[in-house]
């Protein structure tokens, strides 16, 4: 196995194909937050049988994909401000009410964009007064109220410097919620025991990934290319 994944050029996963492999672990009827920026990906994955019911933080239940340009309503959009579809049985509430399904615990996944992701399932996803980024958002209500945290980002930052840390540098959403972590170089569960890299991206071995990342790699027994089926 191992040698058929250096035979593959390298390549890192592109951000359709990042967020389409978390998708895959979607399961029916569950309800999905995904949140601004590569998140909101997910929802462009081919569910085939599945129903998933997303929510956004700013009222949305329901909702269907995101609008054809000329068919967007002005006033319909997701957290991310990007103009949605309706869905039968979809519904639109007041800001309050989405904040209660979110703190509720009624929400099944959250997928979230993050600067840093820690061994021990710290993520860091804003920045503080002065420095470029975003803010915290809904995202600390989230990354408490919601029953599985998963965060899609890049490996590493601009400059090369890797965001899957010992600890994280930046301010902490939250402590010890983050369940799954997809990169541009595989995805990854993280355990009690730290990060488990269970596929990785076709090409690379995992002496690549662990070179670019701070945190020390499990890898897992069961290792293999991250494709989206």
């Amino acid at each position: 196995t191992g040698g058929a994944m250096t035979t593959a050029e390298k390549k890192p996963l592109d951000r359709q194909t990042m967020c389409s492999r978390l998708a895959m672990e979607f399961e029916d009827g569950w309800i999905a937050n995904l949140g601004a920026g590569m998140p909101t990906l997910c929802s462009n994955y081919d569910f085939k049988e599945k129903d998933i019911i997303y929510q956004s933080e700013n009222g949305l239940i329901g909702y269907g994909p995101l609008a054809k340009e000329g068919e967007e309503q002005p006033n319909l959009v997701n957290a991310g401000v990007q103009y949605v579809t309706l869905r039968p049985g979809s519904a639109i509430v007041h800001h309050a009410d989405s904040f209660s399904v979110i703190r509720g615990g009624y929400v099944n996944v959250t997928v979230l964009g993050s600067y840093e992701v820690a061994e021990n399932g710290d993520f860091a996803n804003w920045k503080t007064s002065g420095r470029k980024g975003g803010g915290i958002g809904g995202a600390m209500d989230l990354a408490v109220g919601a029953q599985r945290v998963w965060i899609a980002l890049e490996h590493v930052t601009r400059d090369g410097k890797p965001r899957l840390l010992k600890r994280c540098a930046l301010p902490v959403t939250a402590v010890g919620v983050v369940q799954r972590v997809v990169t541009d170089l595989g995805l990854f569960d993280v355990t009690p025991e730290g990060f488990v890299m269970r596929e990785i991206a076709p090409g690379y071995t995992p002496e690549d990934v662990q070179a670019v990342t701070e945190a020390k790699l499990i890898i897992s027994p069961d290792l293999k290319p991250l494709y989206v089926t």
